[in-house]
């Protein structure tokens, strides 16, 4: 009975043990926004070199991160991205973000109320001065205008190509199962990405979207030029950033989990 009752609290040991190990190594998410100012970020805005906030496009108030466009006359093409400058590879990113005000007179008609994530971008310091679209993966963030279905959460895929259910899918935008959100309430979108093997993306907690093997498409000029340069063609790794595209709108609550490979 003692030996019984001695193997027993070994074994009890060895799974407390076993857990608290799994405890402390489990992905955790961490903010990588503070709420206070853009530390970690950096904007890149078309016309304009790498750090410049052009007409303080990108701002922080009441711990929101805020694309703003109070300082415009116009447009004037001035398509944005805010990096977060580490580059990732498998990780999930959580965030919220609401659409507000009007789009900037000059703005093209499918900017409105359009922002996104892109990620598998190239270090923002090879982006030429006046590149407008990003090439790199993006998940298209919509609002809804009143009247149409307009899917958020959607898969944009700018000097690039994707894979789903085996079939390279080459067209710029393949709409996800999202509901539309025509009003000004806070959407969380999630997106889970595993290198290039699989990527999936989230709104509201539940999956809309599904695909695989992110890659240049040698088409797009940029993307030719990064596969002359020695650039892998399938993309499994780099920087993420946050689209303003002439609609004013918010973000909080964004962080990330880092993955195993």
């Amino acid at each position: 009975m003692l030996r019984l009752h001695s193997a027993a609290n070994i074994l009890t040991a060895f799974f407390f043990l076993l857990t608290l190990t799994s405890c402390q190594t489990r992905p955790q998410w961490e903010p990588i926004f503070n709420g206070k100012d853009l530390s970690g970020w950096q904007m890149k805005i078309t016309g304009c070199e790498l750090g410049d906030n052009y007409k303080n496009t990108f701002r922080v108030s009441e711990g929101k991160l805020i694309v703003s466009y109070e300082d415009y006359d116009t447009f004037d093409q001035r398509f944005g991205h805010l990096f977060y400058m580490e580059p990732l590879s498998h990780y999930r990113l959580r965030l919220e973000y609401r659409f507000l005000g009007e789009q900037v007179p000059g703005a093209p008609d499918w900017a409105y109320k359009n922002s996104g994530i892109k990620f598998h971008s190239v270090d923002p310091a090879l982006l030429p001065k006046d590149q407008q679209l990003l090439v790199a993966i993006e998940a298209q963030l919509l609002g809804g205008n009143g009247q149409e279905e307009r899917p958020t959460g959607n898969v944009c895929t700018a000097g690039t190509h994707i894979v789903i259910a085996d079939s390279l899918i080459t067209q710029h935008c393949t709409f996800s199962t999202s509901d539309t959100y025509h009003d000004s309430r806070w959407v969380r979108a999630e997106i889970e990405v595993h290198g290039s093997e699989r990527v999936i993306h989230k709104i509201n907690g539940e999956e809309v979207l599904r695909y695989a093997q992110p890659q240049l498409d040698s088409t797009d000029a940029f993307a030719r030029n990064l596969l002359m340069q020695g650039f892998p063609k399938i993309l499994s790794e780099g920087y993420i950033a946050l689209q303003a595209e002439s609609h004013p709108v918010e973000f909080r609550n964004i962080e990330l989990m880092r993955l195993e490979k």
